[in-house]
């Protein structure tokens, strides 16, 4: 996947995050079901960010961005700050 479609991606799910805050709002759907969504979309998002910043990593010195790969969510959810 290329820098653009993971950018998409991203706007993709930062827009499903939005509208699963207006379901909420609206009651079409209960906190238990938006808690739930958007901890997998909070961990979806988490992977794609790290894959950008991977690539671009790789770019930066000289490697090919495209051996770059998901990491497993575990691996992207628990890094130390």
């Amino acid at each position: 996947m290329a820098d653009p479609e993971i950018q998409e991606h991203i706007k993709s799910l930062i827009d499903e995050e939005h509208r699963l805050r207006e379901s909420l709002a609206s009651g079409d759907i209960t906190p238990g079901e938006e808690h739930e969504r958007l901890r997998d979309l909070e961990a979806e998002l988490d992977q794609c960010w790290d894959l950008l910043r991977q690539r671009r990593a790789k770019r930066e010195y000289g490697e090919n961005p495209a051996e770059a790969s998901v990491r497993p969510e575990g691996t992207v959810e628990h890094y130390l700050q």
